[in-house]
């Protein structure tokens, strides 16, 4: 029963819609990236090599000459098929690139402000000991004057300083 609810708050949570959607969307990118590489990028590729489809570039190791991968397969002779591994690792490289842009821009809408790391530093005023911000000359806590007993302590040798 324990497994039914957890289900059920998971389906409630919209887990698994967001997750459904992200599968849709990602096969459907797939097939983009797929036809970028596929019809633009290797035909190219294919017209420096004289004229060779890329798709077709293969090693037969039966020992047998085929005229393409198609007739290959046909004939039953086993092969690799580096010309498709090529396509997919070039298909993977796209989709990967295209994964980290999309993460790299969520990570920015999450954490819109960014501050800068001082301004996020904490020190305590030496008055009142309640954590103030580091670049702080008054407290506003106390309202102590703090940039002369900074200007002190920078003054003092490291070892006086406790």
């Amino acid at each position: 029963m324990g497994l039914l609810k957890e289900f059920r708050q998971f389906a409630i949570r919209g887990s698994a819609v967001d997750m459904g959607v992200g599968i849709v969307l990602g096969a459907a990118f797939s097939g983009l990236i797929d036809s970028l590489v596929k019809d633009i990028l290797l035909p190219p590729i294919g017209l420096l090599y004289s004229k060779i489809n890329v798709q077709d570039l293969y090693i037969s190791l039966s020992g047998d000459v085929f005229p393409s991968l198609e007739k290959a397969k046909e004939a039953g002779a086993v092969t690799i098929n580096y010309g498709l591994f090529m396509m997919a690792s070039i298909r993977f490289i796209i989709i990967l690139f295209a994964v980290f842009v999309v993460v790299r821009q969520i990570n920015r809408w999450k954490n819109p402000s960014r501050l800068p790391i001082d301004s996020m530093t904490k020190k305590e005023c030496p008055y009142c000991c309640m954590p103030i911000p580091s670049k702080a000359i008054i407290c506003p806590n106390c309202s102590s004057a703090l940039e002369k007993q900074e200007q002190q302590r920078a003054s003092m040798p490291k070892w006086r300083i406790r």
